[in-house]
């Protein structure tokens, strides 16, 4: 399969020169795209430019292309139309769950505050036909706190398990997509086996709240709104997938880009929409203001694990973390200094042209880190390819930089305070340490499709 069809987050110089080549594809037949254009706007196809890919000629599969481009705002549409027209029996409760840097890219866009953006974009959705919409913040608690305890059981393991460090975070899609079909199996390994906070969500929401609502998760169809195209492939993962009910965990993701361009062509004023308080996934409860995790650009990997096993393993208490940069801004290190000596060394890498120099050195032997926090995206998750674009597809580095202000100014919470983790824990996972939290919030990353000529690649 050819790169045209790859949802990756950058290309290389080759590639660059085809940027004006595209993909587009109707997802649905042209009987239901007629019986859908008397009552709603005609869309736009999905558009995947080379600019989005990751440029490697194997990373995606003729099914996955064709399962990706369904992945539109039509099938949002398709769902709310069978809603109104079909029999009762065949109704999908419609649930949206947004991720945290998706909402800074709403109130930069429309000049609010991030929790006011959460309420009209909520209202919105909800005018829609959506019937809940919530906050990914309390997956990414889940995927943060199992990625910390992993940490740890690794370092106490790193003279028995050859491939115990360094860890690698797990939360990015673009960076697993490219370790899986690109690395060989000496990388894979090494990567935290802690779901990501949208395949959490997933579990979360076709598992728990399902169970709650006394509904079969087939029953919901669930929506992720994310900053990047990526998150549209991971949403196709086989451990992403109830075989009993034949039900994906995340039907569709849909960009923040793609959610503007609904309000756009059915030309709705953000100033025009109520604002509804989001849902919680426990029952009549609304969530409060909006919180992140204490991370500059992203859910807050380093700074959190960085901090926990400062406590955990040398009994320090880091209250705050400084961060040294060293080839660029997207790669910078922390380190813990004790008696004189660095008993812990993070890392941030953002985007693949830092991602390739890691590899390398860890390839090569030379690799210094315990732990490094793996992003696609030069500038992290808030500088997603289905946000934070110009027309042309450039970087929007105004609205990069108000987005930037806007998340440093949300709440920080730690993941260890939430009282609805702690009981979720308890009441749905049946314990901190059960066979029950391997199952749902951990996978596993294997090589597949190994390219020999990969490291070659110029980023």
């Amino acid at each position: 399969m050819k790169c045209e069809n790859c949802t990756k987050t950058e290309c290389s110089k080759k590639q660059k020169n085809d940027d004006k080549q595209n993909t587009s594809v109707d997802a649905l037949s042209t009987n239901n795209e007629n019986e859908e254009k008397s009552e709603f706007h005609k869309l736009a196809s999905a558009k995947i430019f080379l600019s989005d890919c990751l440029a490697c000629d194997n990373c995606v599969t003729s099914e996955e292309s064709v399962r990706i481009f369904q992945q539109n705002q039509k099938e949002l549409f398709r769902i709310l139309s069978l809603n109104k027209k079909c029999d009762i029996s065949k109704h999908k409760v419609l649930a949206v769950s947004v991720c945290p840097q998706s909402l800074p890219y709403f109130a930069a866009k429309f000049n609010l505050s991030v929790n006011n953006a959460a309420k009209k974009l909520c209202g919105f959705l909800k005018s829609l036909g959506v019937h809940y919409v919530f906050d990914t913040t309390i997956a990414a608690d889940f995927s943060i706190l199992e990625s910390q305890k992993e940490f740890i059981q690794r370092y106490r393991q790193q003279n028995q398990e050859e491939h115990a460090l360094p860890m690698f975070a797990s939360a990015c899609p673009g960076w697993i997509r490219y370790a899986e079909r690109v690395l060989t199996s000496s990388v894979t390994p090494h990567i935290c086996t802690a779901k990501s906070p949208q395949q959490i969500m997933g579990s979360l929401v076709k598992g728990y709240f399902a169970r709650q609502q006394n509904l079969s998760p087939d029953k919901i169809f669930h929506i992720i709104v994310a900053p990047c195209y990526d998150k549209k492939l991971e949403a196709l993962r086989e451990d992403f997938y109830i075989s009993l009910y034949n039900s994906q965990d995340v039907d569709c993701v849909l960009t923040s880009g793609e959610i503007v361009q609904i309000m756009e062509q059915k030309n709705i004023s953000m100033k025009e929409v109520a604002e509804v308080a989001v849902d919680s996934l426990f029952g009549e409860i609304k969530e409060e203001d909006i919180v992140r995790h204490d991370g500059r650009r992203s859910d807050g990997y380093l700074e959190h694990i960085f901090k926990h096993a400062a406590k955990e393993l040398f009994d320090m208490d880091v209250k705050e973390i400084t961060y040294k940069t060293l080839k660029n801004k997207d790669f910078q290190e922390v380190t813990l200094e004790k008696d004189g000596e660095t008993v812990l060394r993070f890392a941030a890498a953002y985007g693949f042209r830092n991602i390739q120099n890691v590899v390398l050195k860890l390839k090569k032997g030379k690799f210094l880190y315990h732990f490094v926090e793996v992003l696609a995206c030069p500038g992290g998750c808030l500088n997603g390819k289905g946000q934070a674009q110009t027309e042309d597809g450039k970087p929007d580095k105004v609205l990069l930089s108000q987005m930037e202000e806007m998340y440093a100014a949300i709440p920080v919470r730690l993941p260890e305070t939430s009282m609805h983790v702690q009981k979720l824990y308890q009441d749905w996972l049946e314990g901190l340490d059960s066979k029950k939290v391997q199952e749902t919030l951990h996978t596993k990353y294997c090589a597949v499709n190994q390219t020999a000529s990969s490291m070659d690649i110029k980023w």
